[in-house]
């Protein structure tokens, strides 16, 4: 970014103080130069043209003023400035697992709990631009719904296709951990973050939540755990020949399970019975996983004095030029 210009020496402006002395001086030898003439009266002079040469005799000593003038700039040293930044961050890699089986379109969260789950983490996503993120999808089986990337205008438009019923319905949360942590394992960050959230128990898959639980903290991941529902009942539609119908269902998240994850892999379990709570637990998490951003900032500077010294030696020469030439009698 430019910025105005600036002084590298600026004492030498005081320089101009001097101005008004040399002016001064100038014109004591001058007034002393000059001779008187005696006339009787001045009728002869009624008609008098001053000459060119007397109507530009001024103009050497105001090319020695300007050339004095643009010195004292040029000593001052005039120079323009350009400002920027460098940023280095110490990103963190985040693998967002997300539960998509059918009982994620139980509405104790708003629209539904899907819905909800897929508004707020978009909301984090965008919070944390410096980040590598990716997202993984689960129910009966796992699912990468985007690599790891630092393209998040990509990440989110997957986000939003997100729905219930596009893999075989049931919670293999063991299999989307360990997905996850597939996905996230060779990142180059020094941090790698898992947010696995599921409103259920294990029921799918080959791989038990306590197994993905080891193999992510062997590979230095820390695993939050969202169990998403409230307590005791939830509304779930149902579909009947004559249309949606509501049942209270019981909500069932194995917390024990949860609890365990995070806390072998030194993080923490969080429980989210509505949207509100939902969204406090990501910005908490954000909170928790600041990426560390170090900004310096940088000025470079481009020497401007050379004009200024250019047009001070064009004004001499042409003081110079003027006296040998069209003003060479004048004292």
């Amino acid at each position: 970014m430019m910025q105005g210009i600036e002084f590298a020496n600026p004492a030498f402006l005081y320089l101009f103080l001097l101005l008004p002395l040399l002016f001064f001086v100038h014109w004591k030898i001058r007034t002393k130069r000059r001779t008187d003439i005696r006339i009787s009266d001045f009728a002869s002079l009624k008609n008098y043209t001053p000459s060119f040469r007397q109507r530009i005799g001024w103009l050497p000593l105001i090319c020695r003023f300007l050339a004095i003038t643009l010195i004292i700039v040029a000593l001052a040293r005039p120079r323009s400035s350009s400002k920027g930044t460098n940023i280095t961050s110490e990103g963190i890699s985040i693998v967002l697992a997300m539960d998509v089986s059918s009982s994620m379109l139980a509405e104790d969260l708003r629209p539904n709990r899907i819905e909800a789950s897929k508004r707020v983490a978009s909301e984090f996503i965008a919070g944390r631009p410096t980040d590598l993120m990716g997202l993984v999808v689960f129910s009966g089986e796992s699912f990468t719904q985007c690599p790891i990337t630092s393209d998040h205008s990509v990440l989110l438009n997957l986000m939003s296709e997100i729905r219930s019923g596009i893999l075989e319905d049931g919670t293999a949360l063991g299999e989307g951990l360990a997905t996850a942590v597939a996905r996230i394992k060779d990142s180059p960050a020094k941090s790698k973050v898992i947010i696995l959230l599921t409103d259920g128990v294990n029921n799918s898959g080959s791989i038990a939540p306590v197994t993905a639980g080891e193999i992510a903290k062997t590979f230095g991941i820390r695993v939050y755990t969202i169990g998403v529902g409230r307590n005791g009942t939830a509304p779930y539609p149902f579909k009947t020949p004559f249309g949606i119908q509501y049942q209270n269902v019981e909500v069932q998240i194995d917390e024990e399970i949860l609890q365990q994850i995070s806390a072998a892999t030194d993080a923490k379990y969080f429980r989210a019975t509505d949207n509100s709570k939902l969204k406090d637990i990501y910005a908490e998490i954000d909170k928790m996983e600041k990426t560390k951003v170090e900004v310096t900032e940088f000025r470079r500077y481009t020497e401007e004095y050379f004009p200024f010294a250019l047009w001070a030696a064009a004004f001499f020469l042409l003081e110079i030029v003027l006296r040998l030439t069209l003003l060479r009698s004048l004292p």
